[in-house]
C-alpha cells in the first residue's frame, strides 16, 4: 500500500468513527485528493471536532480554496519571474543598423 492510499484509508477510518457512512469519508478523500490535503483535513477533524457532515464538506473546500490559491500563486510568481527576465535580457533580437556590414 502506498503513502497515499494508507492515507486516505485513515481519513476515510477517522470520518466513519465520527458517526458517518464510509461513502461520505471516500467522497471527502476524493474531492481532497492529494496526501497533503487528506493529511490537513484529519488535523483540522483532530482539533475542530466538527459536529455536523457540513461543516467536514465546509473545510473540505476550503482546503480545496486555498489550494487552488496557492497554485495561482506560483503561477503568477513564476510568469512574473520569466518576464522580469526578460526585461533584464532582451528579447534577443539584435536591431539592423541599417549599414552593411
Amino acid at each position: 500500500m502506498d503513502e497515499r492510499a494508507r492515507v486516505y484509508a485513515q481519513l476515510v477510518t477517522m470520518i466513519r468513527r465520527m458517526g458517518y457512512p464510509d461513502s461520505f469519508g471516500r467522497a471527502i478523500a476524493d474531492g481532497l485528493g492529494s496526501e497533503k490535503m487528506m493529511t490537513r483535513m484529519m488535523g483540522y477533524l483532530r482539533s475542530a471536532k466538527p459536529q455536523s457532515a457540513e461543516e467536514i464538506a465546509d473545510e473540505m473546500l476550503a482546503i480545496l480554496d486555498d489550494r487552488d490559491r496557492w497554485i495561482k500563486k506560483k503561477s503568477m510568481e513564476y510568469y512574473n519571474a520569466k518576464y522580469n527576465e526578460m526585461l533584464y535580457t532582451g528579447l534577443g533580437v539584435e536591431e539592423d543598423s541599417g549599414e552593411p556590414d
